[in-house]
């Protein structure tokens, strides 16, 4: 039990923090499941290496035959 009672100004305060964390919980959620998202479709992603990517040269006729 606090010594003192509870200050309306602090009841706002809380309010605004508590709106604020969970703000952030739920931006820290949206990043968390992209990079999930992300990471499982590993496969299709490329760097951006400034290499050419066999994905993007078109294909040879000496290759396919």
């Amino acid at each position: 039990m606090p010594l003192a009672e509870t200050h309306e100004i602090h009841k706002r305060r809380f309010g605004r923090n508590f709106g604020t964390a969970l703000c952030l919980v739920g931006f820290c959620a949206v990043v968390f499941g992209l990079t999930i998202a992300k990471v499982r479709e590993g496969s299709l992603l490329e760097a951006h290496d400034h290499q050419p990517r066999a994905s993007a040269l078109p294909i040879s006729e000496e290759l396919s035959q």
